[in-house]
């Protein structure tokens, strides 16, 4: 075992300390990419062992050091992760995490993080992705881009530029928190009693809802689209899936959302996007694999 005096151990020390202070930014990198909180928390700690046997000496700025290995790590992991998703039964959605005390996501905006967009980055390619990810959430200099994912500054701007094409929500606007919120609450209010014309209200008509069981739990295997069609969807499974479930509302990934618990276990997390013309997704996180991390989550007041 190292001396206390040891040169080598005050080092690792020190390099402890420099990746704790960054770990936040890491880990909200990591997330970002992969959608993933258990696959974003592998890569912080791949980059944390690459960090401790480096000869940290070379190394003049350990904040882009640290970002370039976690984001090439995500590129590469993504890669991986695509050819599983492809084999997933039935739609993916993020793993939700916890925004209400703002954990380890580490970015200055909450860009890049709403379920809704981390569904459209899915249609990114793993670069376009992480040039994304620097650019939106994190305000990277288009520079230090070209160097994370080694590309020229005039091709970094190109990869930022046809992200954000493909991941715009056709030019409408979401609502506020707040707003989204009444939504949510009047669509669970009717969605328990099974209420048809009160789930007609409140969904936009080209709604779309996902339910992600993973294989796991029974849950559809396909997008249902269409007002009616989701309205009627809905109210059919209501009289029994709601039976014996409490409610909490918790922050995940910076928007309202419902966990729905039965006898102390979470069965689904329920979230939404929203413009002015109402609903335009439900998402329906039931994967159990995917609650664990939410089921910690501190809940949030309600009016």
């Amino acid at each position: 075992m190292p001396r206390l005096d040891d040169p080598s151990a005050a080092a690792l020390e020190e390099a402890a300390s420099v990746f704790a202070s960054l770990r936040p930014r890491l880990f909200g990198i990591a997330y970002r990419m992969l959608g993933s909180a258990a696959e974003a928390e592998d890569i912080v700690q791949d980059a944390w062992l690459r960090w401790q046997t480096y000869d940290r000496d070379t190394v003049r700025d350990p904040p882009a050091f640290l970002a370039t290995t976690t984001t090439r790590l995500a590129i590469n992991a993504l890669q991986s992760a695509r050819a599983r998703r492809e084999t997933y039964v039935g739609p993916w959605l993020p793993e939700p995490v916890d925004t209400s005390a703002d954990p380890a996501l580490g970015a200055e905006t909450g860009e890049a993080l709403e379920f809704a967009i981390l569904v459209l980055m899915e249609k990114l390619t793993p670069t376009e992705r992480a040039a994304y990810v620097l650019r939106e959430a994190f305000h990277y200099p288009y520079e230090q881009i070209a160097g994370i994912v080694q590309a020229t500054e005039d091709n970094a701007r190109q990869l930022v530029s046809r992200a954000r094409k493909r991941v715009a929500t056709q030019g409408r606007e979401t609502v506020r928190p707040t707003e989204q919120r009444r939504m949510l609450t009047a669509f669970l209010k009717a969605a328990r009693k099974g209420d048809l014309s009160a789930l007609e209200e409140v969904l936009a008509a080209d709604v779309v809802s996902y339910s992600d069981g993973g294989g796991a739990v029974r849950a559809a295997k396909i997008p249902v689209s269409g007002r009616t069609t989701v309205a009627k969807f809905v109210k059919a499974f209501a009289p029994t899936f709601w039976t014996g479930a409490e409610l909490t509302w918790v922050e995940a990934n910076g928007g309202p959302a419902v966990l729905a618990a039965r006898d102390g276990s979470p069965f689904v997390l329920v979230a939404i996007s929203a413009d002015s013309a109402g609903i335009e997704q439900v998402m329906w996180v039931m994967n159990p694999a995917k609650l664990a991390r939410i089921a910690t989550a501190r809940p949030v007041p309600h009016p």
